[in-house]
Parts: structure tokens; sequence; C-alpha cells
């Protein structure tokens, strides 16, 4: 067997009592459970306790439970699975969606169509006919009102179903990714071994734990054979963990006698009552943890709600006013005036917008699975783009859960593990290793090939991917060994082993005795274990050339090593040898434990090794991106301290000074050093349970920052205090111990390869590859979406003017009304959804700048005084729990505390604060939107409305105005300047007039589309037509309102013109050139007084991109 992590020297070590920390850290999760006391109790006991036979002595002659108490059991307790996350049926999910605020505005609209068709259907006829949205007089009593609301009701199921749809298919393909086959194990009943299914273990069970096997359920072990297990799903540790009959800890977690459900066994064999099951095990808490969070909701989901409250409240309020001046002033009538207030709503709501943040949203989610990262929720998608602080955990995130040897000193020389540019050395003066160099590293490369007691399970396939049966630390050494011994699969069986004493934590090394002849004989001993051990066995060293004695130089030298090794964190082996002599231990000599009869001194010190646990391909430029887009990136972990910090300071994530740092050079106490002065700090776990909200603050104010030694429940304090000072929290983990942190999380990711199904379930995204470069990649991908998102609901919104101002002129000049509703819908449904989901596919205009731009809700000194002062306001006049974020605070007040809340005076002044966030829909988006571009575009359509009218019919404006109260009603017949007007002149006028407002609004938006693309740049450039689908949207958005306008029998649905003539193309071509003029001379405005705001370079960065940094790039 290997030896455990080595004790480092004095300078550096870690003291003995924190090697059990990290399960020590997890007592919060198992307290809720019942009181766990078997560890504590002798065998014989427990054994009494679960009523169950067995044989300390010889555990494969135990009886166990017979068939039927276990089967009897089982009833009683239930099967030994965790109890899986309750889901929502489908059908309820669907109703959320379908009942949220932008939907229910359509079905509202809808509703009220039929309503006001129930009020007076013939008179409802009549006033349809005023109000232009007849479709012709043939179709009698079909009232247009019954297809207006059904298509509004469609249109929000279609745009539920869509969402749902997406919704359905990640949730499928994280089925797909979940451990679905019941796992087996072997259990002992009736005296017989026999392998059934883990769910079925009940209370009492005696299990079998063979190397490779996953502990089935919590285990008292009483009896062993060198078993080590992996705890670093539940802790983070990837130190394999020794497990016996023998435990003198009071702490279940840190006794050596249990075994954890979930855990696997590396190494040797062993036999267990099985003392908890299902949600009762460690795992189980953890589990029940995580399900007791709740997720935010994403800062996407509540701009958009609060922008479509926004939107409704402006409809409603403009619908009741002209609904009361049409009934009162102009004396519409009931019927006539609820249909012109129908008309207002549907103008101010854009019905395609839902659909078009879906399927950007979904479009980008398609993209980020070909990046190899799965979102289960859409909104996802771009909260990722979102967030300003990460939290991640090391071990097989960061880190690839691999041990790797890193550095050998051996000839008294030191050589890297890794190869070197050719010359090159590391900062220690190491040089490339190669077996050839000298005796000294032929003899160690031997070493590490024979006495590890790992193999590979397979010879295919790189070394590097191969899969090991064996403990982590002999995995590394022979993965080293292999690849650089010519001879490596032949040589166990040329120099075969005779005799072997495997480790254990009395000798902290392991022997092993070859077959393998040498100048005095024919066997050849080798050792490897804890340094200062095995140096104590040794009288010799070899110095590359020959086997000289141990001087003192030669132990500063291995102190020096030692030292430089165990600093960095790593994992230190030592490795000696001995020829034996022929003489003395001939080829057939009888090798015995008891008595001893091997050698235990004069041994030949061949060298160290050290190995560490490195980090993936990638992390370092993608921590390092992060950085420089203004994500604080921090590490989580249950690993030690000094190995925490060695790793974070090789990928980015630290480069400054911490506290001890700064005092040793400076030669004065810590406590002498000013808090201004660090930027740097490293957090042990065994410290945050008694951190004030004062020393919280401090930690926070740090930009680099790692916690070592936590808990799940650690975990999960971090990131509630992270989000309490308004940060936007990603976590990313592949543990059980990560899934209450990645639950509660605005976005949690996890690993999909080396991830535990509960990190899986509890996440919102997961990295395929398991690469966490990979993130940066979802980073990117989520600011390009945002800004694309913007820019399409910028596009979107702004055509809602000129509907908005039709249906006001129509009842405030009086004119005809200049756009029917259903061509409002076919404007919103038509070419407008073609137009706007182009975006989805845009580029950035500056791809580099793009992650360089600071977080959209950036988090400093004053944001988190402004987020404070609001929530103590908050909880002063509403009693609003300041430990909430606000928008989810605000759901738990009742209905009469809003209304107070929405029209207090502080409300409206935090409304107008000025802050540094940047949102969805800002006082931009809506200026331009709403103000400036609805307005040019509104008088571009108005234009070509009354030049249709008057080329066709030669009906003036004035002549428009002067009778359009009664436009196109039955005895409306008029004579002006010497013409004879009749109704059916006005209704087909109007329908001139229509369709000319109609194609108006398409040509101008076709500008605006272009116009819109341009949010960080002027609006030229390549990037602008570098899209291909902008046309192909353009070009699929002018045939349908061709096919609406032009053809016939389309038209006639419509009441559009076919002979309307193409010169008021021209005319809304010509607007829309003014558009964008105006557009060239706004971004110069404000570009001039607005800069664009990027962050600052980060020194120390170190960026070297490769292959799994750039995406293969």
């Amino acid at each position: 067997m290997s030896a455990p992590s080595a004790p480092a020297p004095p300078a550096a070590a870690e003291p003995k009592s924190e090697k059990k920390e990290a399960p020590k850290a997890m007592i919060s999760i198992s307290c809720s459970a019942p009181t766990q006391t078997e560890h504590l109790m002798s065998i014989a006991e427990v054994a009494a306790k679960y009523d169950v036979s067995i044989n300390e002595a010889k555990p494969q002659d135990s009886q166990g439970l017979s068939a039927e108490e276990a089967a009897k059991r089982l009833l009683e307790n239930g099967p030994n699975c965790l109890t899986p996350p309750k889901k929502r049926h489908w059908i309820l999910r669907f109703l959320d969606i379908l009942l949220g605020l932008f939907n229910m505005m359509l079905i509202v609209s809808g509703i009220a169509c039929y309503i006001l068709l129930g009020i007076n259907y013939s008179a409802n006829f009549q006033n349809v006919r005023i109000f232009g949205v007849l479709w012709v007089a043939d179709l009698d009593k079909q009232n247009f009102q019954t297809y207006l609301g059904a298509i509004l009701l469609f249109v929000a199921f279609a745009n539920a179903t869509i969402e749902f749809l997406q919704m359905q298919k990640a949730a499928a393909i994280l089925e797909s990714f979940l451990n679905l086959i019941p796992s087996q194990c072997y259990v002992i009943r009736d005296g017989k071994t026999q392998q059934i299914g883990a769910k079925d273990l009940v209370l009492g069970d005696v299990v079998v734990v063979r190397s490779g096997d996953k502990v089935p359920a919590d285990l008292l072990i009483f009896a062993a054979t060198e078993l080590k297990v992996d705890n670093s799903s539940l802790t983070g540790e990837s130190d394999p963990q020794e497990r016996g009959k023998r435990n003198t800890f009071e702490n279940p977690l840190e006794a050596t006698n249990l075994a954890f459900n979930s855990t696997l066994a590396v190494v040797g064999n062993g036999y267990g009552i099985v003392v908890r099951t299902g949600d009762n095990t460690v795992i189980g808490k953890i589990a029940s943890l995580a399900a007791g969070e709740e997720r935010r909701e994403s800062p996407l989901s509540t701009e958009i709600e609060n922008f479509v409250k926004l939107i409704a409240g402006i409809a409603a309020v403009t619908a009741i006013v002209f609904f009361i001046v049409a009934m009162t002033a102009k004396n519409q009538g009931i019927s006539n005036s609820l249909n012109f207030a129908i008309g207002t709503f549907v103008s101010f709501v854009p019905e395609g917008l839902p659909a078009t943040v879906t399927m950007l949203l979904s479009l980008a989610a398609a993209r980020m699975a070909k990046r190899q990262v799965l979102c289960k929720d859409l909104q996802g998608v771009e909260t990722l783009g979102a967030i300003t602080l990460l939290a991640t955990d090391k071990t097989g995130t960061l880190t690839r859960n691999q041990m790797t040897v890193t550095y050998i000193w051996t000839g008294l020389k030191l050589y890297a593990a890794q190869a070197l540019a050719e010359g090159a050395s590391d900062g220690h003066g190491a040089v490339a290793f190669a077996v050839e160099d000298s005796d000294a590293t032929n003899e160690l490369i031997h070493a590490a090939t024979l006495n590890p007691t790992a193999k590979f399970t397979s010879d295919e396939g790189p070394i590097a991917t191969r899969e090991i049966l064996g403990d982590a630390t002999e995995a590394g050494l022979i993965r080293f060994a292999a690849g650089k011994l010519a001879n490596f699969k032949s040589a166990q069986d040329e120099f075969p082993k005779v005799f072997e004493i495997p480790f254990n934590s009395s000798n902290k090394w392991a022997m092993t005795i070859h077959k393998k002849k040498h100048a005095t004989g024919s066997l050849m001993l080798y050792i490897k274990g804890a340094p200062e051990r095995v140096l104590k066995l040794c009288t010799t060293i070899h110095d590359g050339k020959s086997v000289v004695p141990f001087t003192p130089e030669h132990s500063n030298q291995f102190d020096e090593m030692y030292t430089v090794f165990a600093s960095k964190g790593h994992r230190v082996l030592a490795f000696a040898c001995l020829a034996l002599n022929e003489k003395e231990f001939p080829a057939d000599f009888a090798f015995s434990k008891d008595p001893i009869n091997y050698p235990t001194t004069s041994f030949t010190f061949l060298g160290l090794t050290s190995l560490e646990d490195p980090p993936k391909h990638g992390v370092r430029e993608a921590v390092g991106k992060c950085r420089a887009a203004g994500i604080r990136v921090m590490m989580v972990t249950g690993d030690h301290p000094l190995t925490a910090e060695a790793i974070g300071r090789k990928i980015n994530m630290m480069l400054t000074d911490t506290k001890p740092m700064i005092a040793k050079k400076r030669g004065i106490p810590e406590s002498e050093v000013p808090e201004s002065d660090v930027n740097a700090i490293v957090i042990h776990g065994d410290t945050i349970d008694s951190l004030t909200d004062a020393d919280w603050e401090n930690i926070f104010d740090k930009e680099e920052i790692i916690f070592a030694r936590t808990s799940p429940k650690h975990k999960l304090d971090i990131v509630k205090r992270a989000q309490g000072r308004g940060h936007i929290v990603g976590v990313t983990g592949d543990g059980v111990n990560d899934s209450p942190a990645l639950k509660k999380a605005d976005l949690g990711i996890a690993m999909n390869m080396s991830g535990s199904d509960v990190s899986k379930e509890a996440a919102a995204m997961i990295l395929l590859d398991d690469n966490f470069a990979s993130t940066v990649s979802g980073i990117e991908e989520g600011r390009l979406i945002f800004q694309n998102l913007k820019k399409s609901i910028q596009y979107t919104i702004t055509h809602t003017m000129p509907e908005v101002w039709a249906n006001l002129f129509y009842i405030a000049v009086p004119m005809p009304l200049p756009l029917s509703s259903i061509l409002i819908l076919v404007v919103d449904l038509g070419f407008e959804l073609c137009i706007a989901l182009t975006y989805a596919y845009d580029v950035s205009e500056n791809p580099e700048g793009l992650m360089r731009l600071p977080p959209r809700k950036p988090v400093n000194p004053e944001s988190i005084a402004r987020l404070k002062r609001r929530r103590d306001a908050d909880f002063k006049d509403f009693g609003m729990d300041p430990e909430l974020h606000q928008h989810d605070a605000l759901k738990k007040l009742s209905f009469g505390a809003k209304l107070r809340r929405l029209f207090s005076s502080r409300f409206w002044m935090e409304k107008f604060e000025k802050n540094d966030d940047e949102v969805l829909i800002d006082g931009d988006v809506l200026s331009y939107a709403y103000l400036e571009a609805g307005t040019l575009e509104t008088l571009g359509c108005l234009t070509c409305y009354f030049f249709a009218m008057w080329y066709h019919y030669k009906i003036t404006p004035y002549e428009a105005v002067q009778f359009g109260a009664n436009w196109g009603s039955d005895g409306n017949d008029y004579v002006f300047d010497g013409r004879s007007v009749s109704v059916a002149d006005q209704v087909a006028a109007l329908a001139y007039g229509q369709s000319a407002f109609y194609l108006a609004l398409m040509f101008q938006q076709c500008f605006n589309h272009f116009i819109c693309k341009a949010r960080l740049s002027n609006p030229w450039g390549s990037f602008m037509f570098s899209n291909k689908k902008s046309f192909i949207g353009i070009f699929a958005g002018g045939v349908f309102s061709m096919l609406i306008v032009y053809v016939p029998p389309v038209n006639i649905a419509f009441l559009t013109a076919y002979h309307l003539t193409p010169y008021v193309w021209l005319v809304a071509i010509l607007w829309g050139i003014v558009l964008y003029g105006y557009a060239i001379l706004r971004v110069q405005v404000k570009r001039r007084f607005a800069p664009v705001k990027y962050m600052q370079d980060i020194p120390g960065l170190q960026m070297f991109p490769t292959r799994w940094s750039t995406g293969g790039k």
C-alpha cells in the first residue's frame, strides 16, 4: 500500500490533529439524524443491538440476517435509497408559465374580446366595423372579436408551450445523465454471500466491501484488511482514509470504524454492519439540506417581470383613461369604447416578446450545449453572464482529482516530472526527468514501477486517462512510471515479487522484494513511504553515480527539498532500496513477517517524489478571464489550507500576499499589518462558525479569498453571505458536499462525469466535459445573449409606439384608425418575430471587449451601502425580511403592504436613484424605443398613411381629421372641395392607408434592426453584416408582409389593399434613412458624454492560452 500524505517539516507541516478535520467539519449535517453511537460501542454490542450474527475472527463465516428477518425490516423501514426531490406535476409547471404576468395580459385581452361580444353581438358588429377591423361585409355576423380573442389566447398558450417544451427537453437530458441503474452490493444472509440491490439493504445487514466497491450504506466496520475509502465526494479531501475495527474518536464523522454511503473503497476489503440507511445516512442528510434551500429568481426573470408590470400598468391606465374619454367626451358607447380600450391595450403589449426571449435563450442554450454546458433552466443562460462572484470547489473541479508526480529529487539532482521546453528549467532549477540520466533515476523509476500495488485495469487509451485500481497516490506513481519506463508492461513479470510488507499506519512505509539481479545478488528490496520514516532506515544515499555514506550535507539537502515540496502543498514520498547479498539472501530465500527475517536497516536512500492533484488544463486561463471580466473567483474546499492556497496561486486565483506573508516580509507581528494592505485571505473552516458580521465584511472586502476545511453548511453560509452583499453568486462543484450551496446559489454548476447525482439534481447547469474552462465559454455566451436580448427587446418595443399612437389618434383627434388590431397582431407575430429572432445569431461587436466589461450589477462599497439602507428601510416600514433578496421578500408581503410601498415616496426615489447597474430594459432603451425612434417611426408611418390615402383617393389629411369621427359609418358620405366621397370610398381609402402604415412600419424596422445591433460601438462596420441570418429574417419578414398586403385572397382577411402603390415604399425607406442618421448622431453624443467603461488590467495575471482554454481554436 502507499503512504498517506506525509507530514511536512515543521516549517510547513500540517498538524496531525488536522488530518481528521474534513470529516469534523460535517458534524452539523449528521446532528439532525438520530444520535449515532455505534462507533463507541463494542462490536458485540452493535451486533446485539441489530440482532445479527457475526464472526469477528472469520468474518466470511458470519451468519448475517436471515432472509425472513431482512424482508421484515425492509417492510418496516423502507428501501435504502434517498427520497427523490419533490417535483411539481408537469401540468402545474405548465400552468406556472401560462399564468405568468405577460401571458396573463394576453389572456385578459382575449377574454375581454369575448366579453365584448357577449355584451351586444349585433351592435358590436357595427362598432367593430367602425373600429376598422371588419373582415368583409359578406361574412355577415361573423364578429371579428371572435377571431381576435382566439388569436390572443392562442399566442398566450403558444408562448407558454415553447418555454415549457424547452424546460422539458433540458430535464430529459439531465435524466439521461443520472445513474438510473440500481447499484449492487454483496451481503451475508443465512451464512451465504450473495449479491443484492443496494436499495434492499436493511439495518443489521452484513456487507462485504471489496476494492473498487461503492459503500452502499453507512457501515460499522468489524473486520478489514488494509481498507481505505475515498471520502472526497463528502469532504472534498482527496486523501484516502483508513478504515478498520478500531476507533478512538468520539465524533462519528472522525471515527475510523465507520464507512459512509456513496464513498468508494479504493484499496483493501472489509466487512461491516449496516447502521444507517436511506435518508438517515450522511449523504441523505446533505441531500435534505439541499432540498431545504430555494434558488432566488434569476436577474433576467426579475427584470422581465418588472418590465411587464411597467408595460401592463401603462397599458391598463391608458386603456382605462381613453375608455372613459371615449364614453364621455366622444359619446362612443360602451361597446365601441371597450373595443377601443382593448385595441389600445393590445397596442402596448409586444405579443411576440415572450416567444422572442424564449427562442433567443433556447438558441443560446443550444450553442452552450455545443460548448459542453447544459442549461437545465433557460434563465440560467443569461444568469451565467451576470454573475459577480464564482465560488468553486477544488477537488475534481479546479483540479483533476488525480494525483500526479510533479518533482523528483534523486541522485542529488532535482527533476520535473512533466516535460519542459528544450534547455528550460522551472523556478527551482529542475530539469526534465529522464530514466537514462543516471543510475539513481533508473533505480527510482523501477522502485516506482515495482513497489506499488495499484494496477491499470486496461492497457488501452492514453496513460493519463486509463482507469487504475488502487489509491490515488499509487495511481500517480504508476502513471508516471508507465510514461517513463519503456518496459513498464513487462516489468512485473521480468522482476517478480517474492515478498511484500503492505503499508500500515504503524510503519508508514511499504516494502517489496523482487527477483532483480545486481552485482552482489539476485534479489532487490524497494521501500517507499513517509520521508522521515524511510530516512531513518537509511545509512547511504545514491548520488547518481554510486552509493555513498549519508552525511549531514545530504541531510541538509533532504530538508531543503522536503520543505520546498511541502510548502507547495504536495504529498511527499521517499524511496529507498537495498541490493540483497546472495550469500545472506539467496534467490530461494523464504522471507517471513513473524518472526522477522527481512532487512530493516542499512538501506540506500534513492530520493523524494512530490505528488499533487494538479489543476485541470485551461483552468488558470479560465480563472484569469473571469477576474479580467470583473468576476470575483474564490475557492471553497474541504481540503487543507496549505494545499488550497498552493493551487490557488497556480491558477490566477491568488496573486498577492496574505497577512502572514506580509508580516513575515516586514518582520512584524500579523496584528500590526493594516487591513488596507491585505488583499488576499485564507480562512480555515474551524473559524467560520465564530465569525462576526464585521469579520464577514472584512473577508468579502478582499479580492482574493480561499475558504478551506469547509463543511456543506459552511459552503451554504458563504453563499448566503455573498448574496447578502448583493452578489449574483455562481457555485461550481461535483461532490455531494457541494449540493446545498449549488441549490442556493443563483446559478449552481455541477460536473457531469465526476459529479454525483445529488449535485447534478441541485445544480441549474452542468459542465458536460467537467472542464472548468467551459464556464468561461458559458459566461461569454451569457454576456453575449444579454447584449443580444437587449438589442432584440429595444428593437421589438420600438414598433409599439406607432401602434399606440395609431389608436390614440383614432379617439383623440379623431381620425380613421391608422392600424387595425389584426394588423397589430401580424406585426408582432409576423415580420417582427422573424427579424427579432435573428439577434440570437449575432456575434459580439467586440469579442475581447465583451469579457472586459464589468459585471452588469457590480458589487462595490456604494452598492453594498445602498442595499443595506434599502433593506433596513423595508424592514422598518413593511417588516420585510432583511435576509431575503428584495424580490423574494416582496412576494411575502400582503397585497395592502405592496400597495402602500408602491405609493410611498421612498419607492419612487429608489427607482430613480443613480447606480452602476445595467438592467435589461433601462432608461436608455425606453427613451430610444418609446420617445425617440418610436416617435420618428410614428411620423414615418403617418406620412405613408396619409400619402396612400391621397395618392389613391385624393383624400387629404385635413379631410381624414375633419370627417374621421364617423369614418366609414353608414350615412357619412361627404363632399369636400367639389369631390363626393362615399362610405365605400372611405372604407377603401382606409384599407390603402392601413396597408401603407403597416408596410412603413416594416421598412423602418428593417433599418432599426441594424441600428439596434450597435450597443458597444458605432452603428456601422463589418460586424453589423456578419450575421447572415439577419438578411434571411428580413427577407422572410418582407415576404410575409407583402403576402399580407399584396396577395389575394390573403389580403381580404386583413382588410389590406393589394393595389397599394410602391411609391409608399420609397417614402418609408426615406424615413428609415432619417432614423439611421438620427441614430448615428445619438451614438456620437452618447459616446462623448457616457463612454463605455471597461475593467482595468489586473497585474500579475498569468495568461498562456492553450487548446483547452481556447476551445481548441
